[in-house]
């Protein structure tokens, strides 16, 4: 009977030794998720399915700079996108001079759609003259700092079975 008792105690200890790292690293690395899990295909062969990210806040957009992995929320889209920049603009939104990022997936073909705004959609016109898609600073949650291999796909495949 005694040994339950110690069963439920570790797994109560690592429950409180794995929430003080989160919280830490939440404190540390500025960011509300300083460790996401990648759901696509779209950054291979960089990042994988499975893959986990550790994630450091972006408080600045001069903390961006091109050939970064970033971090942002799309409206309408239920996970965070991870995507590299490609190229940095400036748009005028709301009356005032906005930085955008061109992102686009390592394993895509074309830059990501434009960004929806109450102003409009965000698009640029690249060097190369390509019309981008271009995300305003403001939508930029994080920068991609290190990955851990694979080490999310059990969490991964329990999410998707139950429908989360």
């Amino acid at each position: 009977m005694e040994e339950w008792k110690k069963d439920v105690a570790w797994v109560v200890l690592t429950i409180i030794i794995v929430a003080g790292i989160h919280s830490g690293l939440r404190f540390v690395l500025h960011t509300d998720s300083p460790l996401v899990i990648v759901v696509s295909g779209s950054m291979e062969p960089v990042f994988y399915r499975g893959d986990v990210v550790l994630l450091k806040g972006v408080t600045d957009p001069s903390q961006v700079r091109v050939n970064d992995v970033i971090v942002y929320k799309r409206p309408g889209y239920p996970y965070p996108i991870i995507h590299r920049v490609r190229y940095i603009s400036t748009v005028k939104l709301n009356g005032k001079e906005e930085t955008c990022f061109v992102t686009w997936g390592d394993n895509n073909p074309v830059p990501d759609p434009p960004y929806p705004t109450s102003q409009g959609s965000l698009e640029v016109r690249m060097p190369n003259g390509m019309i981008a898609g271009c995300v305003p600073s403001y939508a930029v949650e994080a920068k991609a700092e290190l990955v851990f291999p694979k080490i999310g796909l059990i969490p991964l495949w329990i999410r998707e079975r139950i429908g989360l």
